[in-house]
Parts: structure tokens; C-alpha cells; sequence
């Protein structure tokens, strides 16, 4: 990417990182760069040291934006304590991660609408969000849970609040906004600059949590790095999205500033106590972990020289020292990950890739499996054939949908015989002989209703089911409204629909396969062309899985895009 007169969105651009990130930034002339940080101080201040830097000349917009990315845009401004504090704020915050990701939900979201606003053309994410979503200690929940069960005082606050740490959720949630936003928005590129949870080290880390080595929450905040990483990597094989990058240090990163002064803990003074001698305590019956009143508030706070090293905190001389020394951490500086980024955001290749190095070292589809492939169809047509039984879905491969597509084309073929049959005969004919056929055999109905896919007859109002159907789905609501709309949404996703306006949809989608074979002509038989005519059998055959493949791929844009 030319970076030149572009805008770039840089995610936590007050931290150490992403204010590197930004200073090598304005080197190449973007037009914009929007800056934020989850509170006002930080971001107006992130934009105010790189203004002072900047030439009178340099032409770069800096702007400041701040607030929480991964709630709501009303919500941005409030502190997460608070949101769970209020009963409505925890429960919305809580649907707004484990309900279905509506067009509300979507355009409520604080990233979607600052994606919204500013279009960027590239994105670099430098939140710790691995750290952010971890954090929030679902050990410790579970904990608070369980001694509110054993006390018998579990109430639905605790219960809401436990939900509101799941991590998975979180991070899935966070994902689906953050693609559907970069779309919307138009974004080329998003670079996340990621974190492996331990600096590089591994399970023997001695950097704990008060708790046992490893710390059960250090490597739940490595856990969704992982995580994030390879739903990054999946969203980097979706055609027609932004490219997809992930600097990953594996070292303590340092450093902000060397200064002697105050010591500040989430940006509060550490206020000094004192237990002299005579006001010890007798290490006898119970141990208090909180304790009032033991020690004596000197008056004054803590201060020392120390090292920032930003988001991982302020370390002194001699904790530097050990965790930066030699076979511990070590050190990377936040100038090299800002050099990588910005080498890999103008089209370099800084080796630092792990998006990259994913796609470079999973196993794909092989010439033997494409080959055995073969095989194993043969084999099935053959049991099919002596058999006499169908082998057409069992609903255990999902969604839904596959199976209701695969039932009708089966029923399609069975009625009529081919494509071309389907194509060249009257949809309310077909439909007819479809519900027939349905009505006449009764070993094909058992094998769709008993795998949850119900049929829909002709008539628009007659649904042959079984006890638990698939679509739609079980949500903690066993009765739905039935509406013309939501029959035709539950009939396209998961039922055997023998309606003639479905044979009519069906007629398109084979006029379109056909016309697309057709296209290529017969004289042409290079490699050019995966789906010519004689893929198709010359349209004289019914091949379901083909079918349903095709409509996965053209129809619903599920196409495979790396091999």
C-alpha cells in the first residue's frame, strides 16, 4: 500500500507500541491518522506529542478518539465496573455477545461506528485485547460462584456477571465486528500487533499471579491470543476482505520513560503503609487477607526511579533487570514492531507475519486425497446401488441447509431425472411429481424428518416433521410466531420446501449452472475452466453434492479462497 495520502486507523496509538507505530507512520505522508485510546487524556495526548513532532509542512491530519471498542458506542465512555453495576447495561451487554449478530447489534457496536466514521483505508491494531478480554478473570468469577452456591445466595446479579467474562464469546463477538466493519468501511488492511501471553516464555514462566506456575489467568490471556490468532488467520482465506497481518513479539517490550518519581498502579498512587514491630499481628487460629487498621498510611505515597514500559507496566531497576536479563524475556524495543508493521503495511515482507507463517505451514489438500477422493465416491455408488438405499444426508455434517438442498435435488432428480429436466419443465408439474414421491415413499421421508429436516408440502401450510426439528433453531424458546416471512426464512435454511415457487428457484440456479458451462466453449480443453459442461454430465444427471457444492460456493459466497 502506498501509504500517501491514505487514513490510518491506529487502535491504542497512546501506548508504547502504537505511538511508535505512529511516529514512523507520519514519515510516510498518510492524509489522516485517527488515533485512539480508551480514555480522553490519553488519545489528545498521544495526538499532542506527535503533533510537536511533527514539520509545519508534514500535511498529516492527527486525530484524537477515545472510548471502549468492544461495547457499545452509548456505552464507550463508562467503565466496565459501572455497565455490570446496572442491571439493564449488564444484561444488554451480555446479549449483545451471545445473541445472533443483528443489524442493531452491529451498528450499536463503538468499532463498527468508528470504523463507520472515519473509512480507513489500513488499520493497526496495537490493543492488548487478548489482555483486556483475559483479564476480566473468569477464575475468580467461578470462584465468587461457587461459594454463592454452597452459601445458597446465588442470585441472578452473579450469575449475569460470570456470563459477562466468558472469553470465547467476547472474542468471537469481537471478530464478526471487526470483519464486517473493515467491509463496510471499505479497509484494505488490518495488522494486528498481537501477543503470545508469556513474553516468549513457556510453561515454565516464573512471572505468575499469586496463584500456581503457570497462572491459570497468564495462560487464559494466552489462550485468546491463540484464539484471535486463528480467527485472524480465517479471516485472512475470506475472498474479497481486507488483508489480513499479525506481529506477534514474543519479549518484554520496552521501554516509555526512565524517570524518579511516582509509582502508579492503573494510574494510582501506591499510598505507603507501616507495621512497626509492636502492632504485629500473632500468626495463630485465622489468617485475614484483608486486614483494616494493621498498618499505619504514612502520609505519603510510594516513589522510586523506575522504568514505563506502557501497557505491561512500571517496573523497577532491579525487576527490569531480572525479567529483561538472558534466557528470561528479553527485550525487543517498540521501534523494531513499528518498523515491521509499517514495512508490512506498504507491501514488504518483514518475516514477522504469523498470518503468514500460518498459511505457509498448515497442511492443505493434497493430489492423494483428490485422487482416493475418487475412490471412495465409486465405493459409495456402488453400496448405493446394491444396497437400494440413498445415501443422501444425515444432518451430522451441518447446516441445515446442506441437507435441505441435498434432499430436494435428490427429490428434483428423482422426479424429473436430470438438470435439464428441471430446466425445461413446468415448475407446478415438477412441484406435483416432487410431493408425490414424498407421499409414496415412505423410507425417504423417515430418513429426512428423523435427522430433524421437516417437509414442507405444496400447499404452503402442511409441515411433516418429527419431534425436534433443526430449523429454526432452539434458543431457551420451544414457540415461535409463525409469519409468512419467517416460513419462507426457516423453509430456505433448513426444510425440504416442495412449494412451486421453490421449483422455480431451482430452475434459476440450474439456468445459471448451465449457462455458465456453456459459456466455455467445447473447443477449449485446457486447464482454464474447473466447471465445463462435462463437469455438469452434460446436464443430464442429477449429481447432488456437486450441486449443493456450486450453490455453496456462487450462492452463498462460501468459496474457498486459499488452497
Amino acid at each position: 500500500m502506498d501509504i500517501s495520502g491514505k487514513t490510518i486507523l491506529v487502535l491504542g496509538g497512546w501506548g508504547l507500541v502504537g505511538a511508535a507505530v505512529c511516529r514512523r507512520l507520519v514519515e510516510q505522508r498518510p492524509a489522516r491518522i485517527v488515533i485512539t485510546s480508551l480514555n480522553q487524556g490519553e488519545a489528545e495526548g498521544a495526538v499532542a506529542d506527535l503533533r510537536a513532532e511533527l514539520p509545519p509542512d508534514s500535511g498529516v491530519e492527527l486525530v484524537a478518539w477515545n472510548g471502549n471498542i468492544f461495547c457499545r458506542y452509548d456505552d464507550r465512555f463508562t467503565p466496565r465496573e459501572q455497565l455490570l453495576a446496572d442491571p439493564a447495561a449488564r444484561r444488554r451487554s451480555i446479549t449483545d455477545v451471545v445473541d445472533d449478530l443483528t443489524p442493531e447489534v452491529l451498528h450499536a457496536s463503538a468499532l463498527y461506528r468508528l470504523l463507520a466514521e472515519y473509512r480507513p483505508d489500513a488499520m493497526i491494531d496495537c490493543i492488548n485485547s487478548a489482555t483486556a478480554i483475559a483479564y476480566q478473570d473468569i477464575f475468580g468469577s467461578a470462584r465468587t460462584m461457587l461459594q454463592a452456591i454452597d452459601a445458597g445466595a446465588l442470585d441472578a446479579e452473579l450469575a449475569e456477571r460470570h456470563l459477562a467474562t466468558l472469553y470465547i464469546p467476547q472474542l468471537i463477538r469481537h471478530v464478526q465486528i471487526l470483519y464486517r466493519g473493515l467491509l463496510d468501511a471499505g479497509t484494505s488492511m488490518y495488522i494486528k500487533i498481537g501477543t503470545a501471553g508469556s513474553g516468549g516464555m513457556g510453561l515454565n514462566i516464573p512471572y505468575t499471579h499469586s496463584e500456581e506456575r503457570p497462572s491459570r489467568v497468564l495462560l487464559g490471556k494466552s489462550a485468546v491470543a491463540g484464539a484471535q490468532t486463528l480467527l485472524l488467520f480465517l479471516m485472512g482465506r475470506t475472498p474479497d476482505g481486507p488483508i489480513i497481518k499479525e506481529i506477534k513479539p514474543t519479549a518484554t517490550i520496552a521501554w516509555k520513560r526512565i524517570e524518579n518519581g511516582e509509582v502508579r498502579r492503573r494510574g494510582r498512587p501506591i499510598p505507603l503503609v507501616d507495621c512497626p514491630p509492636e502492632r504485629g499481628v500473632r500468626l495463630e487460629g485465622t489468617l485475614h487477607l484483608h486486614q483494616p487498621g494493621v498498618a499505619e498510611p504514612t502520609g505519603e505515597n510510594l516513589r522510586a526511579p523506575f522504568i514505563d514500559t506502557g501497557e505491561n507496566g512500571i517496573f523497577s531497576r532491579a525487576e527490569f533487570e531480572a525479567i529483561t536479563s538472558l534466557q528470561q524475556m528479553e527485550m525487543i524495543t517498540p521501534e523494531e514492531i513499528a518498523e515491521a508493521t509499517v514495512l508490512e503495511l506498504k507491501g514488504g515482507n518483514s518475516g514477522h507475519d504469523v498470518v503468514q507463517a500460518l498459511d505457509g505451514a498448515v497442511y492443505g489438500p493434497t493430489y492423494r486425497g483428490g485422487v482416493l477422493r475418487g475412490r471412495a465416491l465409486y465405493r459409495l455408488e456402488q453400496l448405493e446401488e446394491e444396497s437400494g438405499v440413498p445415501s443422501v444426508a444425515f444432518e451430522m455434517l451441518g447446516p441445515p441447509r446442506l441437507s435441505k438442498l441435498l434432499f430436494e435435488a435428490h427429490i428434483l432428480g428423482r422426479a424429473v431425472g436430470s438438470i435439464e429436466g428441471v430446466i425445461a419443465g413446468d415448475a407446478g408439474e415438477i412441484a406435483r411429481a416432487a410431493e408425490a414421491i414424498v407421499r409414496a415413499d415412505a423410507s425417504l421421508r423417515s430418513r429426512a424428518l428423523s435427522v430433524g429436516i421437516p417437509v414442507l408440502l405444496g400447499d404452503g401450510v402442511t409441515l411433516l416433521r418429527g419431534e425436534s426439528i433443526k430449523i429454526p433453531p432452539h434458543r431457551g424458546n420451544n414457540s415461535l410466531d409463525i409469519t409468512p416471512e419467517s416460513m419462507d426464512g426457516w423453509a430456505q435454511e433448513g426444510w425440504i420446501d416442495l412449494r412451486e415457487s421453490n421449483v422455480r428457484r431451482w430452475q434459476e440456479r440450474f439456468e445459471r449452472i448451465r449457462a455458465e458451462a456453456l459459456a466455455v466453449p467445447e473447443s477449449d480443453t485446457s486447464s482454464r475452466e474447473q466447471f465445463s459442461r462435462d463437469y455438469w454430465g452434460h446436464f443430464r444427471s442429477m449429481p447432488e453434492g456437486k450441486i449443493a457444492a456450486w450453490i455453496f460456493t456462487v450462492e452463498d459466497q462460501g468459496a474457498r479462497m486459499k488452497a
